[in-house]
C-alpha cells in the first residue's frame, strides 16, 4: 500500500519561487524535520513533472554512507562536474552539507573549502544549487558573508498544526491534543502506537542531536549538555539567563559549571535548531533588553519526550506552539514588556507588564497574548491590560484554547480561538 504524503506546500512554493535565481539556496532546520523529503521528493517530483530530465537532477546525501567519500569538498566538486554533460540547466541537491566542513575549518569560516566549491559550481551558469544543513553556525550565520551575497536561506520547521491536521484529519480538538503531545516531527506520524512515537522522539536526542553536537564541538561534559536541555525544556515560556540556568543546574541537578561553558552549550543547542531564543522588547522604549530572554523548543513533541511526557503544562505548551507557528509564518517574534505608572494610596509606582509576543513583519506589528482561558473576568482583565496600555494602534490579539469564532471587543482587541488561529495562515490579517 502506498504511503500517504505529507504536504508541505508552503515551503515547496518558497523553493519553486527561488528556482534558477542565480543564488545558492540554503535550506536550514533541525535534523529530521523534513528538509531532505522536501528537496529530494517534493521538489524533485515537481521538476520531473515540469519536464526536467532525471539525469539533470544531481542528488547527493552526505549522511548516506554511499556518498561518504564526497564529504571531501574536492571530490564532491569533481563528482558533480563529471555529471554535467551539456549546457542545459542541472539541479544540484546536496543534503546535510555541514558534513563536508571539517572541525578545524569551523574555527575559521574564511578557510572553508566547501564554500569555494559551491561558489565555483555556481559560476558554471547552468548549475542551480540547493543545499540543506542542520547547523546555523556553519550555514545561517555565514550565508550572506561567505557566499558573498550569493546565499539565499530558506528556514524549515517541523510540521505546523495546519500541516499536521491536513495529514491526520478528524476532529480538530482531538488532533490538537495529539499534536500538543507528540509534536510535528514528520516521521512520528508514521509510528503505529503511542509507545512507538515516544521511543522515536527519545531516540532522536540520543542517536541524532546529542551525538551530532558532541562530535561537532568535542563536548567535554555531555551529561551537562543533557541536563541543560532538560532544564530548558521544563522552563519554556519562562524568562531566564545564563546565571539563572547555572543556579538551577547547581541547585536541582547538583551540577556546577562555568558561565563560559554554559553559554557555549546554550549556543550549541540553538545552533542545532533545538531551541529558539526570544528577546525581551521594551514596547514604549522601542529597544531590546540584553537579558533575560525566553527559550522555546522547536518541536513540542521533542520537549515532551525529553521530560518523559511528565510535565504537560497546557499553558506553556500552548504558548510554545503559538510561538513556533509565528516563526513558521516568517514573523520576527519578541517577548514584550510595557511599563506604566500606577497610583495607589497617593503613591506613584512604575510597574511592568508582559505581552507574550511582539510580532513584526516589515512595517507591520502585532501584539499577542496566549491564554488558556479567559472565562473569568479577572483573568480576561489581566490578559487585556498590557495590550491596552501600549499607547499605539497596532493590532492586539488574545488567543484562547477554544473553538470560538474571531470577535473584537470594545477596546479593539481581537479574540481568537486557538484552532482557527493555527489553521488560518492569514489569521493576523483579519
Amino acid at each position: 500500500m502506498e504511503k500517504r504524503q505529507i504536504k508541505r506546500d508552503y515551503y515547496l512554493q518558497k523553493i519553486i519561487d527561488r528556482k534558477e535565481n542565480g543564488l545558492i539556496k540554503v535550506i536550514t532546520g533541525i535534523r529530521r524535520c523534513g528538509k531532505s523529503y522536501l528537496l529530494f521528493e517534493l521538489f524533485a517530483n515537481y521538476l520531473l513533472e515540469s519536464g526536467v530530465l532525471p539525469d539533470h537532477i544531481i542528488s547527493v546525501a552526505l549522511d548516506d554512507d554511499t556518498f561518504s567519500d564526497l564529504c571531501d569538498p574536492d571530490k564532491l566538486s569533481a563528482y558533480i562536474r563529471s555529471r554535467i554533460a551539456d549546457q542545459d540547466t542541472y539541479y544540484i541537491m546536496i543534503d546535510e552539507v555541514q558534513l563536508a566542513i571539517s572541525k578545524k575549518e569551523m574555527e575559521s569560516p574564511d578557510t572553508i573549502r566547501l564554500y569555494n566549491v559551491l561558489n565555483g559550481l555556481l559560476r558554471l551558469k547552468n548549475a542551480d544549487i540547493y543545499v540543506t544543513g542542520s547547523n546555523s553556525k556553519m550555514l545561517s550565520v555565514d550565508v550572506m558573508t561567505v557566499f558573498r551575497g550569493r546565499g539565499d536561506e530558506i528556514k524549515i520547521y517541523p510540521l505546523s498544526f495546519k500541516e499536521y491536521y491536513g495529514f491526520v484529519g478528524g476532529d480538530k480538538t482531538d488532533a490538537y491534543e495529539e499534536y500538543a503531545t507528540y509534536g510535528g516531527m514528520p516521521l512520528s506520524l508514521f509510528q503505529r502506537t503511542d509507545n512507538d512515537k515516544m521511543n522515536y522522539l527519545n531516540r532522536l536526542f540520543g542517536e541524532v542531536y546529542f551525538k551530532d553536537i558532541s562530535e561537532r564541538y568535542n563536548v567535554r561534559f555531555p551529561h551537562i549538555l543533557e541536563e541543560l536541555t532538560d532544564t530548558l525544556c521544563s522552563s519554556v515560556g519562562s524568562l531566564t539567563n545564563v546565571s539563572k540556568l547555572k543556579n538551577t543546574l547547581k541547585t536541582v541537578k547538583k551540577t556546577d559549571i562555568s558561565d563560559v561553558t554554559l553559554s557555549k552549550y546554550l549556543s550549541y543547542l540553538t545552533e542545532a535548531f533545538l531551541f529558539s531564543k526570544a528577546k525581551r522588547y521594551d514596547v514604549k522604549g522601542k529597544k531590546h533588553f540584553e537579558y533575560p530572554s525566553k527559550f522555546y523548543c522547536t518541536d513540542i513533541g521533542l520537549r515532551n519526550a525529553r521530560l518523559n511526557f511528565r510535565q504537560q503544562e497546557e499553558t506553556h505548551i500552548m504558548e510554545n506552539i503559538i510561538y513556533n507557528e509565528l516563526l513558521c509564518r516568517g514573523y520576527m517574534v519578541d517577548v514584550g514588556v510595557v511599563e506604566t505608572v500606577e497610583t495607589k494610596d497617593d503613591i506613584k509606582k512604575r510597574k511592568q507588564y508582559e505581552i507574550d509576543f511582539v510580532v513584526n513583519f516589515g512595517s507591520k506589528k502585532y501584539y499577542i497574548q496566549s491564554a488558556l482561558k479567559t472565562d473569568d473576568p479577572d483573568k480576561l482583565s489581566s490578559e487585556a491590560r498590557p495590550l491596552k496600555i501600549t499607547g499605539d494602534f497596532f493590532k492586539k490579539i488574545i488567543v484562547t484554547k477554544t473553538s470560538a469564532k474571531p470577535w473584537t471587543d470594545e477596546y479593539g482587541i481581537l479574540h481568537f480561538g486557538l484552532y482557527d488561529f493555527l489553521l488560518n495562515e492569514n489569521s493576523l490579517e483579519l
